[in-house]
C-alpha cells in the first residue's frame, strides 16, 4: 500500500511538472516581426508652365515591419461625390472624385525601408455641354436638349520607394494630356522614435 502510495504521488508529481520541462527544452521562437512607426507625407504639386497651380500635402502614420512578418497596409481617403446625369432610365449618378492614397512600409537593410505607394487623383476641371438629342433631331426649344456634364481628370500612380530616415524623394512627374498641367508625387518619411 505504502508504493501504491509513493507510485502514485510520484505519477503525480510527474505529470505537473512534464509541461514545464518539456517547454524549457524546445527554444523560443518569436514570430513577431519588428514594427517601427512611420511618419509619410505626400505632396501632389500641379503647376502650369513655371506657376505652381495646386500644392496638395497629405500627411499621415503607418507601422512597418520586416518582410516575412508584412505590414498593414494604411489608407487615405478625401474627396467629394459629384453629379453626374446618366440619361432617363439612369438618372443621376455620383462618382467619388479626391484623392485616395494606400500606403505601406517594409524594413529593408542598412536602415532603410521599402515604402509602397498607391495614389489616385481625380478632380473637376470644367464642364462640357452634352446633346440629348439624337442626330438628325430636332429641338422642340432653342434652348432644350443640352445639359452641362463635369470633365473628370485622374491621376494614378502606383510604386516602391527605399527611403531613409528623414529622406524626401521627387518620384512621379506626369503631364495631363488634357489640360498639359504637370503633376509631380513628392514623399518624406521619417521614422517616429
Amino acid at each position: 500500500m505504502k508504493n501504491l502510495r509513493l507510485a502514485v504521488s510520484t505519477f503525480t508529481a510527474l505529470a505537473f511538472l512534464c509541461p514545464y520541462l518539456s517547454a524549457q527544452d524546445k527554444p523560443k521562437t518569436d514570430s513577431k516581426a519588428p514594427v517601427s512607426t512611420l511618419k509619410l507625407q505626400v505632396t501632389i504639386v500641379e503647376r502650369e508652365g513655371e506657376r505652381k497651380v495646386t500644392n496638395l500635402p497629405y500627411t499621415f502614420f503607418l507601422r512597418a515591419g520586416d518582410a516575412q512578418g508584412g505590414s498593414p497596409w494604411t489608407k487615405l481617403r478625401t474627396g467629394s461625390r459629384v453629379p453626374v446625369y446618366v440619361g432617363k432610365e439612369g438618372g443621376t449618378q455620383y462618382i467619388d472624385v479626391g484623392t485616395n492614397i494606400d500606403a505601406r512600409g517594409i524594413a529593408a537593410e542598412d536602415g532603410r525601408f521599402d515604402i509602397t505607394l498607391n495614389l489616385e487623383r481625380s478632380w473637376v476641371d470644367g464642364e462640357t455641354d452634352v446633346s440629348t438629342k439624337k442626330p438628325g433631331e430636332a429641338a422642340a426649344e432653342p434652348n432644350s436638349g443640352h445639359f452641362k456634364q463635369p470633365i473628370i481628370r485622374q491621376f494614378k500612380t502606383e510604386l516602391t520607394l527605399p527611403m531613409r530616415d528623414g529622406q524626401t524623394t521627387e518620384t512621379t512627374e506626369a503631364a495631363d494630356p488634357g489640360s498639359g498641367r504637370v503633376l509631380t508625387l513628392n514623399v518624406t518619411m521619417n521614422v517616429v522614435k
